[in-house]
């Protein structure tokens, strides 16, 4: 083998290309008839991980002073895909700006995605991940409709993990705070053509952050139950992720503040059937038709986004077994009419940016409805929300809590 054919083979071989050997005339002239076939890579791999640290770390904030999304930390996590080359190594590097073309997919038809889940520093210090694997199904699942490329979500949650670690001083020590993670996926293609973009960017941000309502931890909403906008429709997109799902809400948001009201209660159909809080999913603790003690939230029928922390509620009440735990429709008229009869016990609603939040009131068709969810502590949502902050800050061991040493080591419980 000469030593031009000797370097384009390791060349090849390093590019991680298919080689296949072609026989040919082997025996006549004793010559290797080599063909490359390159194909993009399917995944990135944590393996493949390149790390550079930032020179410039900036000062940590006040964890009493937190505004959710305003901070940010030192390192930022980027993943580049193109149709012809596939996934890139993953980087991780110092917290900047991107450059990205005018004419990227993302800035003109919305081709993209995100997440959203925590970090929490543990009564024992040690640093916590809630669920993350459930945060990836989601995001692929998202990424299939928006025509974004697949990745093998255990290698993301591992580089994650590392950025984590990376920025783990940046982790507030206080059961009130969290360092909020934000993966996005977005269509770079430089193109105005309506199509699926051949170019993307997946990047993950992190943030300290404290209560999301500037009410506090664990304070009562007050929710407008809007007639006259929709926030999804069956057929339509609202049990995905996409940012485009919640852009269009601003503008009614800022009505229902003017009206007194922290949140929208979302309703759809002529028949005003709930859906969820913007922020939330939305839970009903009540006696039912039949009598029945029954935790009841609106059922996943495409107009609702499955939340993380709602399925986590769902399956601790049926562990509990204490009561009827039920995914079904309710109208607003059929809420109403409870809380009239004194039949509502608590109604909360439940995110990853807020945990569990309790319900106080709900303004529909310019009646006022009070609901008593605190009048007696709002047992069952206190209960809930103490226990996901047992679990969140180490305070109970459970499947469901990962620390940064277990998924940097891509353990897995579910």
């Amino acid at each position: 083998m000469n030593m031009a054919f000797r370097l384009f083979f390791q060349r090849t071989c390093s590019a991680h290309s298919k080689l296949l050997l072609s026989s040919g005339q082997l025996a006549k002239n004793n010559l290797l008839i080599w063909r490359s076939f390159t194909s993009p890579a399917s995944t990135f791999k944590y393996a493949d991980l390149q790390v550079q640290k930032s020179t410039n770390l900036k000062e940590k904030p006040d964890p009493d002073t937190l505004i959710f999304g305003k901070n940010f930390t030192d390192h930022m996590l980027t993943i580049e895909w193109s149709s012809t080359e596939g996934w890139h190594a993953p980087k991780i590097s110092p917290f900047a700006n991107l450059s990205l073309h005018p004419a990227s997919s993302v800035f003109h038809y919305a081709v993209e995605l995100y997440e959203g889940l925590k970090a929490y520093r543990g009564v024992d210090g040690s640093v916590r991940v809630f669920r993350p694997y459930e945060n990836m199904k989601r995001m692929l699942n998202t990424a299939a409709r928006a025509t974004l490329p697949l990745f093998d979500s255990a290698e993301l949650v591992q580089c994650i993990a590392h950025l984590v670690n990376l920025d783990i001083d940046w982790v507030p020590p206080s059961t009130t705070s969290s360092l909020y993670i934000r993966p996005t996926f977005i269509g770079i293609e430089p193109s105005l053509g309506i199509n699926n973009s051949n170019k993307a960017l997946l990047f993950v941000i992190l943030c300290p952050v404290g209560p999301y309502f500037k009410t506090g931890t664990f304070s009562p909403v007050s929710l407008y139950a809007d007639t006259a906008n929709v926030r999804a429709w069956k057929g339509g997109v609202g049990n995905f992720k996409l940012g485009s799902n919640y852009g269009p809400t601003i503008h009614p948001q800022k009505a229902a503040e003017k009206m007194g009201c922290q949140q929208i209660l979302w309703l759809y159909g002529e028949d005003h059937y709930l859906t969820e809080v913007g922020t939330m999913n939305i839970f009903i603790l009540w006696e039912n038709e039949n009598g029945e003690k029954e935790l009841l939230s609106p059922p996943l029928d495409g107009t609702i986004l499955p939340g993380i922390t709602r399925k986590s509620l769902l399956e601790l009440g049926e562990e509990w077994g204490e009561f009827k735990v039920s995914e079904r429709p309710i109208t607003m008229p059929q809420l109403a009419t409870a809380l009239r009869q004194n039949k509502v016990h608590e109604m909360f609603g439940a995110g990853t940016a807020c945990v569990v939040c309790p319900v106080g009131s709900i303004l529909y068709q310019g009646e006022q409805f009070e609901v008593p969810t605190m009048k007696d502590g709002g047992k069952l949502c206190s209960r809930f929300y103490q226990t996901l902050m047992d679990i969140q800050y180490g305070r109970m061991e459970h499947r469901w809590s990962y620390t940064v040493n277990d998924l940097l080591h891509g353990i897995r419980r579910e």
